[in-house]
């Protein structure tokens, strides 16, 4: 049992990459050659009709095709024979003409590439609502930003979800334009010159194309296997993003942090020892399914050492690798759109620990402040000092800036500190351009995904 597929696969990908949808994508594949080669004159309309009539699963003894595929090494072989048992003689003599089991294999997974891809960009847009939802809420909330593990300056929440829009942004273009560019039809023959189609070949592969609502290409590219590592590759990217935000919501749940958590519930996250846990497990899930698409995905980059016409094992490599990154991307995408959705935040909790090193988080705005009247060199040295002392005197920082500026120290040093309210910057001109910039790229996914042609039912 692979348990985290058994646990949050998503169906439609799941589905798209089970045995029997390889077997029906095949056959579609065979069924639309057929209505292909009518289309270019080659051969009879009524014999192409009856051979996409006898292309169905039913037709398919799935046990021998297995049995058989483990002597010849391929599937198609051994599919187009029963698929040819199915038939009269006179329409059995056109199946499968002049193409090679790689231009049927090719061509199917193209299909299936398709479908994958849109429903990833699917849960990459439900991914990226969340997250602006949470700009949007949160823009305002004061928290610790932090680098090297360390509070650093104050920021937002919301400029911190603004972040992961802004990348779910790019995913989401990135995993487009790769599935877009891989829906492209194969049917160059056994080494890549079409030979056995003769004269007919462009248009039979253009009708081919065309009947499949794929691309169509004049170069062949059983060995050129870049545009699916492509799709690989960005699926691996976006989860990745989600495995940052996951990441980032374990940092943030910690006991000692506690400015954030995930959805709470009835024994979620309990432990069977430990009465008082709720785990992150959405979080780590996440994490090990984005973690495993990762790794994977560079598998696929071997798939491109694929030497002469044909590949001779980086083939068989890209059937493990790529069902298994997409899949993987899928379940991880799923689960970081429910986590950012149902995400809680704590802004009281992000504003006290704001307050637990005698306000050093606000160091670089006295630096700041007062490098207009000492230059920003001195400004540094003297907060500087002003920090270490704060540090091992347990004093507040902008009190020991005054005691080491003297009677130097400004007047404005006596007044009310420094609040963190007073130094966000553009935080929330942040989170304005990355919910514009996310809103116009999920409006045009969705166009897409409603002017797009689904994978073909068998």
């Amino acid at each position: 049992m692979e348990l985290l597929f058994q646990l949050y696969g998503d169906p439609a990908v799941e589905g798209t990459f089970r045995t029997d949808a390889y077997i029906c994508s095949w056959l579609q594949v065979e069924a639309a050659l057929a209505g292909a080669l009518a289309d270019a004159g080659v051969v009879p309309a009524p014999l192409a009709a009856t051979i996409g009539q006898a292309c169905r699963l039913e037709n398919i003894d799935q046990a021998r095709l297995w049995e058989e595929t483990r002597v010849v090494g391929y599937p198609v072989l051994p599919l187009v024979r029963m698929v040819c048992q199915a038939l009269p003689e006179d329409a059995a003599a056109y199946v499968h003409w002049g193409a090679t089991t790689q231009d049927i294999m090719d061509t199917a997974l193209a299909l299936q590439l398709r479908a994958a891809g849109q429903r990833l960009a699917v849960l990459v847009v439900s991914f990226g609502d969340a997250l602006a939802r949470q700009v949007e809420a949160h823009r305002g909330t004061v928290m610790a930003a932090r680098t090297h593990g360390q509070q650093a300056v104050p920021t937002t929440f919301g400029a911190k979800c603004a972040v992961f829009l802004d990348q779910v942004t790019r995913d989401l273009a990135r995993l487009q334009r790769a599935t877009d560019a891989a829906a492209v039809v194969s049917l160059f023959g056994a080494g890549g010159t079409s030979a056995a189609l003769g004269g007919t070949a462009a248009a039979v592969r253009t009708a081919l194309a065309a009947r499949l609502g794929l691309h169509d290409v004049s170069v062949p590219w059983h060995v050129a296997r870049d545009r699916l590592v492509d799709v690989g590759q960005a699926a691996a990217l976006a989860s990745a993003t989600a495995v940052r935000f996951a990441r980032e919501v374990v940092d943030l749940s910690r006991t000692e942090v506690g400015e954030l958590a995930e959805a709470d519930g009835e024994y979620r996250g309990a432990s069977s020892t430990m009465p008082q846990k709720a785990n992150p497990i959405t979080s780590e899930a996440v994490i090990g399914l984005g973690v495993a698409a990762g790794t994977m995905a560079g598998a696929l980059l071997r798939c491109l050492e694929a030497s002469n016409e044909r590949a001779a094992g980086e083939w068989q490599l890209e059937w493990q690798a790529l069902p298994y990154v997409l899949r993987s991307s899928a379940a991880a995408l799923g689960l970081a759109g429910q986590l950012a959705r149902d995400l809680r935040a704590f802004p009281a909790r992000m504003h006290d620990n704001l307050s637990l090193d005698q306000g050093l988080a606000l160091a670089e705005a006295y630096m700041m402040r007062l490098a207009g009247e000492l230059g920003r060199d001195r400004a540094h040295a003297v907060t500087y000092q002003a920090a270490y002392q704060s540090r091992l005197r347990g004093e507040r920082l902008e009190a020991c800036i005054s005691a080491l500026l003297g009677e130097d120290a400004p007047a404005w040093l006596r007044e009310p500190p420094i609040e963190p309210e007073d130094y966000l910057g553009d935080v929330d001109g942040v989170c304005t351009q990355a919910l514009k910039v996310w809103e116009r790229s999920r409006t045009t996914a969705r166009d897409g995904e409603r002017s797009s042609p689904c994978l073909p039912e068998p």
